[in-house]
């Protein structure tokens, strides 16, 4: 089966602070778009996805997560960069043990072969569609 007709399982964080929110800002080049999603990552085989979001977390932002309770799971079917993508999502709450990333406005990292960046955005923006965040049904968890 090719990479592109495979469904990912991925482990994403929610963390809020009062009226805004961190997420990872993505690219799509041929849409010519940005958009926002929560971080985190692929759940490798045999890794529970409480597990994988702690890593992907500790992989990317060298941060521990710490107060993080499960919210639910989504799925996603999208396009990006003009193939089809399939993504069923284990939705974490969760904040940073370190209070040192809510002093940032925000973190440079690199994630597989690129480099990205996280920030905090406000809730209201994400909500209004001012920003676009994806999948779109995580705005119900804000």
């Amino acid at each position: 089966m090719s990479q592109s007709k495979r469904i990912r399982v991925l482990a994403l964080g929610l963390i809020r602070q009062g009226d805004r929110t961190f997420l990872s800002e993505g690219y799509d080049p041929i849409k010519q778009e940005i958009f926002y999603r929560a971080l985190g990552g692929g759940v490798d085989f045999g890794e529970t996805s409480y597990d994988a979001l702690n890593r992907e977390f500790q992989e990317e932002l060298q941060a521990e997560l710490t107060n993080i309770k499960y919210l639910g799971c989504l799925e996603s079917l999208f396009v990006c960069k003009g193939k089809a993508g399939h993504e069923i999502i284990q939705l974490y709450q969760c904040d940073f043990a370190d209070p040192k990333f809510y002093q940032l406005d925000q973190v440079e990292f690199t994630e597989g072969d690129r480099q990205t960046k996280a920030l905090w955005l406000d809730i209201k923006q994400c909500k209004s569609g001012e920003v676009r965040v994806v999948p779109e049904q995580f705005l119900e968890y804000f």
